[in-house]
């Protein structure tokens, strides 16, 4: 059996309890060694065979969970974050079918949770944005034209942009073509809850600017948008004058009033 795991944005304590328990028992560890905290590594048990695998080809990790395989031994894939995104999955299981070896996915916390978290923010803000766009710039990997950055920064909700702090410069320009302006909020973290998690926030005009005199170029987040300002509406759920399935509003004609108050 193969599991995919999610290890989670850094911090060894973000990781699930059951993909803890998978490393726990497994006999074979592949673990995306330029991401993924090596602190995980130590709920191995002593016997298990790990491998890294930043230094290895599709090919070679598929030959070793085929080996694990033909000794009956479980093999845990540990990808960082949250296994869907940017992981490279797919692949892995389509080579796991044609071999007919069982495989399982254990999601993750994934560095988008964690830098909000860092941040103190929302991506949906009430009045703001309801959106989140999840993607990276086109590098020495194309991504499709549909979904350039100038084309997603033109709906001007929440945006998250991976792979691409060593990019600034381009993304900033690329980010400039859509609905966001330069006093649009940005920010940048850098390695989401691990020990060494830095912060920046700037104005977008300023991004590559801050990125550059904070010597940032990989391992972190671009994150921009209003959601990351001081202003947006008042929750309608939590509001007194709300009726929900829970609770009657207090509004003397019993209809459902969503506040719409800036906070």
């Amino acid at each position: 059996m193969v599991h995919f795991v999610g290890a989670g944005c850094g911090a060894p304590d973000l990781i699930t309890l059951r993909g803890r328990r998978l490393l726990e028992e497994a006999d074979v560890i592949i673990y995306a060694g330029s991401l993924v905290n090596p602190a995980l590594l130590g709920f191995a048990k002593k016997d298990c065979r790990i491998y890294n695998s930043a230094q290895m080809t599709l090919e070679e990790v598929i030959a070793v969970m085929e080996e694990a395989e033909s000794r009956q031994q479980m093999t845990v894939r540990l990808h960082t974050g949250d296994p869907s995104l940017y992981g490279a999955i797919r692949e892995q299981i389509d080579c796991l079918k044609e071999q007919e070896i069982s495989y399982d996915v254990t999601p993750g916390v994934s560095s988008f949770c964690g830098a909000a978290a860092a941040l103190d923010a929302e991506y949906t803000l009430p009045g703001i944005t309801q959106s989140v766009i999840i993607t990276r710039m086109a590098g020495r990997t194309p991504v499709p034209e549909a979904e350039s950055i100038a084309s997603l920064a033109a709906h001007g909700c929440a945006m998250v942009i991976f792979l691409s702090a060593g990019m600034l410069e381009g993304l900033q320009r690329e980010l400039l073509k859509g609905a966001y302006t330069e006093q649009t909020p940005a920010a940048i973290v850098y390695k989401a809850s691990w020990p060494e998690e830095r912060t920046l926030r700037c104005p977008l005009g300023n991004l590559a600017r801050c990125g550059k005199e904070a010597g940032i170029s990989k391992t972190a987040l671009v994150m921009v948008g209003n959601f990351l300002g001081d202003v947006y509406d008042r929750s309608c759920l939590y509001d007194p004058a709300f009726t929900t399935k829970y609770r009657q509003g207090t509004d003397a004609g019993g209809a459902d009033v969503c506040c719409g108050g800036a906070v």
